[in-house]
């Protein structure tokens, strides 16, 4: 009897300890193919961007980029929805809700194909008439442009289906999969693009080649999450609750990704206005070079968005909270190992990279706009923290209301301190975006046992109502 208590207590104990490790070691093995996720992309393009600028040359290469451009940012906005795929599948997975899961599934392909098929069909539309402001002289190529530009509009639907798929696995935690998948597409593609330019096809071939590995990579997910979830229908779905409570959270996830291409873009805009075209090459330089800090370590840590909305329904709030100030400790760490190296040796490197006519304005800016995305890397953990718990209208809040302070201060600022005045508005919105710990501190510093958010029991009712 004495023996068999000893074996009773320790067993839950043993059972907690290979419970948390495998989660560690879960969620480091996201992370690395998240990073993974992000940088494959750029490096690849960086690769081969000499030899298809030397067969396609300088005309079809910027028009094979307006096209990956228009199919991308139509991308985003169509696929914003995301967010709240991955919000309601970890509701669902925590309360093993499996008919849930296979509903959001089909009613978010019906969402991102009304919302892509708009898109695709005003893509079609104005090809013509961009084509015509691009390409003014020569009419052969304003032929490529224009088909170009309208296989992208068939790219744009294919990739916002296949933004579900990916969605729902990453809810799942299950990052490999889809990563190695959307790898090797992108490899791919790539790999197409060299051989195809290599025998004399024009850029017209090349994104043919792309709508079909993208559709073959469509298919891959969704096989992915049949392995998942078992068989489903990927039929589009009109479920009214669904939709609409999809449609709750994810139009403020989709006001967010617009605003924050919008913002993106802006700063530039200003820039170019304000000082003219050499001041945005210098600007875009130091900004391309400092984003990968912000952008490596919101991709790494992306796997604590689905992970969080899994486990805040079941788990109890000592847990959630532990969580949390683990991953802001990691957050913290990685803005500080990322950032010091960038702004001690940063200016350096690109001197090195750009040559000499990298002049001084630039190198002095550059450590202030490495700091500004240090900064906004260390809202990332309330950033997920707060869409796994519901509250996406404070995280799209406070994302307008940080884009709008920056462009307000950097119009005052630029015609009095220039180049280092746009790098100072760049400042203003990290912090802004950190107020999200304000709301973080007061979901996890209550004292109900459960109750991460009070709008779940909504969302609950919502999600698990029958057809």
């Amino acid at each position: 009897m004495k023996q068999f208590w000893k074996t009773w207590r320790v067993r839950p104990r043993d059972l907690q300890n290979r419970l948390t490790s495998e989660t560690l070691r879960r969620g480091y093995t996201n992370a690395l193919y998240g990073v993974a996720d992000y940088l494959v992309l750029p490096i690849g393009m960086l690769l081969a961007a000499p030899f298809l600028l030397k067969h396609l040359g300088t005309a079809q290469y910027g028009i094979w980029i307006l096209a990956g451009v228009a199919v991308s940012g139509g991308g985003i906005v169509s696929g914003s929805f995301g967010d709240a795929v991955i919000k309601y599948v970890g509701d669902c997975r925590g309360r093993a809700d499996w008919l849930g899961v296979t509903r959001i599934v089909r009613s978010m392909i019906f969402i991102n194909l009304m919302l892509s098929g708009t898109l695709a069909i005003a893509l079609w539309c104005l090809a013509p008439c961009l084509t015509r402001h691009i390409v003014k002289a020569d009419p052969g190529l304003q032929t490529i442009c224009l088909q170009s530009l309208r296989i992208g509009s068939g790219l744009l639907l294919m990739r916002s289906i296949e933004s579900v798929f990916i969605s729902t696995l990453r809810a799942f935690e299950t990052y490999g999969a889809t990563v190695r998948i959307s790898i090797c597409s992108r490899i791919v593609i790539l790999v197409f693009a060299i051989v195809l330019t290599r025998c004399g096809c024009n850029v017209v071939w090349i994104m043919i080649a792309t709508l079909f590995i993208s559709g073959a990579g469509t298919i891959a997910q969704a096989l992915a999450l049949k392995a998942k979830i078992g068989d489903f229908s990927p039929l589009p779905l009109w479920h009214p609750k669904t939709v609409i409570s999809i449609a709750t959270f994810g139009s403020f996830s989709w006001l967010q990704a617009i605003s924050a291409v919008v913002f993106s873009h802006a700063d530039r805009l200003f820039v170019g206005l304000l000082m003219g075209a050499p001041a945005i090459a210098y600007y875009g330089l130091c900004v391309q070079a400092a984003q990968p800090i912000h952008g490596l370590i919101s991709s790494g840590m992306h796997f604590l968005f689905p992970h969080l909305s899994a486990r805040y329904p079941v788990a109890s709030l000592s847990e959630i909270r532990s969580k949390v100030m683990l991953a802001f400790k990691i957050n913290g760490a990685l803005v500080f190992a990322l950032s010091l190296p960038v702004i001690v040796f940063g200016s350096r490197f690109l001197t090195l990279w750009i040559g000499s006519t990298f002049e001084r304005p630039p190198l002095l800016m550059f450590p202030t706009i490495v700091c500004g995305y240090a900064l906004l890397g260390m809202n990332i953990t309330a950033h997920y923290a707060l869409l796994a718990a519901g509250h996406v209208r404070v995280v799209t809040y406070l994302n307008l209301l940080a884009g709008i302070a920056m462009l307000l201060v950097m119009a005052i600022l630029i015609p009095s301190h220039g180049l280092q005045g746009a790098a100072l508005a760049r400042l203003v919105y990290g912090p802004v975006t950190c107020l999200a710990y304000i709301y973080v501190y007061r979901i996890i510093s209550r004292t109900e046992p459960h109750g991460f958010s009070p709008r779940a029991p909504t969302y609950k009712r919502a999600m698990t109502s029958t057809d």
